[in-house]
């Protein structure tokens, strides 16, 4: 079994500078408290024993897409308090935190776009 199902996601913008602020907020709500400046690029690690990443790659002409990464709450608290913070951190597109019946259930989420237009979501499955 695979305990750590992903490594790490490269995840393009336009300007890192310009959705930097975002992501300093954000990703430390979501337990990637470790930032690396690393030239053209910004990681934030979570300081578990995979180490995983999420790292933010500048390319002036990407175009976003329906791609839409999630990530994992451990409870329907926890996706409230990202929520709460999206609107604070200039998310755009925030809907929920709603119950979403047409996912398998139980599924409790919040969508929302970045400043540059990319799709995310906070989900709890409990």
């Amino acid at each position: 079994m695979i305990r750590y199902p992903f490594d790490h996601v490269d995840h393009r913008v336009r300007s890192i500078e310009r959705v930097r602020p975002f992501y300093d907020a954000l990703m430390p709500a979501l337990g990637y408290t470790h930032v690396d400046n690393c030239g053209s690029a910004r990681e934030y690690y979570c300081e578990d024993d995979a180490n995983q990443f999420f790292g933010l790659h500048e390319r002036a002409h990407h175009t976003p897409s329906e791609t839409r990464i999630a990530f994992a709450a451990p409870s329907r608290a926890d996706v409230d308090r990202i929520g709460a913070l999206l609107a604070e951190i200039g998310a755009r597109a925030i809907e929920g935190p709603q119950d979403c019946p047409d996912y398998i259930q139980p599924y409790y989420a919040v969508f929302f776009e970045d400043p540059d237009g990319n799709k995310l979501e906070v989900c709890c499955r409990r």
